[in-house]
């Protein structure tokens, strides 16, 4: 046994492995290149005082806290046998093979084994799970396994989210008192809601400033994110998924794994988190560049599917440079409106007798591939497939149907198979690039939340390798389901269901924290958006989409033809920018009037950037403080200019720099001083090209 030190960009955990139990005795920032003298000494030196009333010994931050060790707080193994308690673990052995070390305990009874992974990768982003063996000789009924983490005692503030339908990724702060602050997800996927990412740091932090802890739990089900301050004197950040009872039993020789706690520490405020996420992420992914421009028929015709309407628009769509279009709802058998025939995966012969070979003939002839809308996990009663097969129906149909729908049983074998067969069929007969694979409602159904997640990545595993060709997006009513559990079997996420660009522009800055943008599909709606109401300018729709996996859901036919052309130069702008936007350093500016937002791309070798100016609301001075454009090397010069639509403005007189084209000064300077900003008119965006 040892000391382990697992180190990489910046960031350091220390774990005793010496003991009876593994000890992590830091996790933040790096403590350099300890020898294993240093390291010794480190561990006897971090052993604490014993404080009256209390057990009488040393209490050390467990990597498997546990009541009969003396933690009184959240315990790692919740569970029993026969009534009897989950008991507490002591260390056996550890594996330290690069670049997963392995820490193997054990039961004093030796009836359950409990195994630790953790990775440190390069990029300094931190995985841990666990796994749990029965080798009793009677089952185990596990009620809860968390990984959980130690964080520094200045991180006395919590940032995580909430939000609904339409309005994903809503930040909310509160501070880190004694006690547990829990978030809970019982929809069966992550949901509207979503903790999404647990951050807790110094009081203020902020984009680019101050000392920061996160988790996410890469899972798609039923989850939960806490974090802990214990009067004892520990502060914790954790998570795992939420079991419901008798959810998962053990049987004699099984295990249970859980999923991975994705962790991140930052000197650096939030922006630091995303420079270690998104290049992780990235590194792991097979995702093909670039990304290309999609239409989707959604809010542009709906259920109204006539072929030369379509025609029509595919004809627009390829004049302004799009280069795929997704037909969605409403192409298989009975489906005119969103209340009947889930599950009756057929393509509608009385909507379209030659099936759908026509329009996707004309979508290949104009350049563009074909993607498909579909919903898989979910079945309607009022379907040919629910009258044949009732039992196939989760829960057996008891409970309020969601939008009219209920969810299909991917745990039982004969609607797995139909399912995995009639979509293989359909990817067989039409050359399909893509699927939007969506998932409406929770699953509401007690005990299930967990095989069904792990049947869906079954399918989506079994999809992908017969069809590699194929990309699949993740779409739950919107952004419900945006999780690292699922993103190793998707290529793209749908951010949210609403395309108005004034929700969008929060939505998509807190989910871009954890998920790069190439993922997270943003597209230029109607002027008037369809979920709100609300009436935007085309420069701020464009503004807006341009940033991530771009593109558009409107009928282009009845946009003008000065319209039509202003978005054929938006896609041209978009493809020549995207090689930065897929693979640059995301940055967000701290603004200090909350009327104004500024992000940007900055490319890897920060030569060049892509920034917005958006302007929210009304500023609070007549002169708004200046841009700053953070993320740039300071010893260079850039050149500032602006590039797109330019956007609406209240000002007799537009700052020099501005009205003189652009401006060349150090970077140092543009973050530090900035610019003078123009006086924009709410909900406008200028964008801004740095080379």
């Amino acid at each position: 046994m040892t000391v382990l030190h697992l180190r990489a960009a910046g960031a350091s955990l220390v774990l005793d492995a010496r003991g009876g139990v593994p000890t992590i005795i830091h996790w933040g920032s790096d403590l350099g290149g300890l020898d294993e003298t240093a390291l010794v000494a480190l561990a006897d030196a971090s052993v604490p005082a014993v404080p009256p009333s209390s057990i009488d010994v040393p209490l050390q931050w467990s990597l498997w806290p546990a009541l009969a060790d003396g933690w009184s707080g959240r315990q790692a193994v919740e569970g029993h046998r026969q009534g009897a308690p989950a008991p507490a673990f002591r260390l056996v052995e550890l594996h330290d093979q690069d670049p997963i070390a392995r820490v193997r305990g054990e039961s004093a009874d030796g009836s359950l084994g409990l195994t630790t992974e953790l990775e440190l990768s390069a990029e300094g982003v931190l995985r841990v799970r666990h796994r749990l063996v029965n080798r009793g000789d009677t089952g185990f009924e596990l009620a809860g396994l968390d990984v959980q983490l130690p964080i520094g005692a200045d991180a006395a503030e919590l940032l995580d989210f909430t939000g609904l339908w339409a309005h994903e990724r809503q930040p909310q702060r509160a501070p880190l008192r004694h006690g547990v602050w829990s978030r809970e997800s019982r929809h069966g996927r992550p949901g509207h809601d979503d903790a999404f990412l647990l951050m807790a740091g110094v009081p203020g932090f902020g984009f680019r400033r101050g000392r920061v802890w996160a988790v996410h739990l890469a899972w798609s089900g039923d989850k939960r994110l806490f974090a802990e301050r214990s009067a004892l004197g520990h502060s914790a950040l954790g998570g795992g998924e939420l079991l419901a009872p008798g959810e998962i039993r053990l049987a004699p020789g099984e295990s249970y794994e859980t999923p991975w706690l994705v962790a991140a520490f930052s000197e650096t405020g939030i922006d630091g988190l995303s420079d270690r996420l998104h290049p992780w992420i990235r590194s792991r992914s097979a995702l093909r560049l670039p990304r290309p421009v999609v239409l989707n028929t959604w809010e542009a015709v709906y259920f109204d599917h006539d072929l030369p309407i379509l025609e029509n628009l595919v004809d627009a769509a390829a004049a302004a440079g799009v280069e795929r279009f997704v037909l969605d709802d409403g192409w298989f058998t009975g489906r005119r409106d969103d209340k009947r025939a889930l599950g009756d995966w057929y393509v509608d012969p009385a909507v379209w007798p030659d099936g759908l070979h026509p329009l996707i003939s004309r979508v290949i002839s104009a350049g563009m591939d074909f993607g498909l809308w579909v919903e898989p996990e979910m079945i309607s009663p009022d379907s040919a497939l629910a009258r044949e097969h009732p039992s196939w129906i989760l829960g057996g149909g008891s409970g309020p149907t969601w939008r009219w729908q209920r969810v299909l049983d991917l745990g039982n074998p004969a609607a797995y198979a139909y399912l995995r067969d009639r979509l293989s069929a359909l990817l067989t007969e039409y050359p399909i690039a893509f699927l939007k694979w969506d998932h409406n409602r929770d699953l509401l159904v007690p005990g299930t939340s967990h095989r069904q997640t792990r049947a869906l990545y079954r399918l989506l595993g079994e999809l992908r390798s017969a069809f590699p060709h194929v990309e699949i997006e993740s779409c739950a009513s919107g952004g419900a389901r945006i999780d690292l559990g699922i993103l190793d079997l998707v290529d793209r996420f749908w951010t949210s269901d609403t395309n108005d660009p004034l929700d969008r522009q929060r939505i998509q800055r807190w989910t871009s924290v954890l998920i790069p943008p190439e993922y997270l599909g943003g597209h230029l709606g109607d002027a008037t958006a369809h979920v709100t109401g609300r009436h935007a300018a085309l420069g701020f729709r464009l503004a807006t989409a341009l940033f991530g996996s771009a593109g558009i859901e409107w009928n282009l036919t009845t946009a003008s033809g000065a319209d039509r052309a202003v978005i054929a130069g938006w896609i041209a702008l978009h493809k020549r920018l995207r090689p930065l936007l897929h693979t640059g350093t995301v940055v967000r500016a701290d603004a200090p009037d909350p009327a104004f937002r500024v992000h940007g791309v900055v490319s890897p070798d920060r030569s060049s950037a892509v920034y917005a100016l958006v302007a929210v609301g009304s500023p609070s001075a007549a002169l708004p403080p200046p841009i700053r454009f953070p993320g740039l090397d300071p010893d260079r010069a850039y050149t500032v200019r602006p590039i797109g639509t330019p956007p609406k403005a209240v000002q007799d007189t537009p700052p020099a720099w501005l009205a003189a084209g652009s401006v060349t000064l150090p970077g140092r300077v543009l973050a530090e001083a900035g610019l003078p900003v123009p006086l924009l008119a709410p909900e406008q965006a200028l964008l801004l090209e740095v080379s």
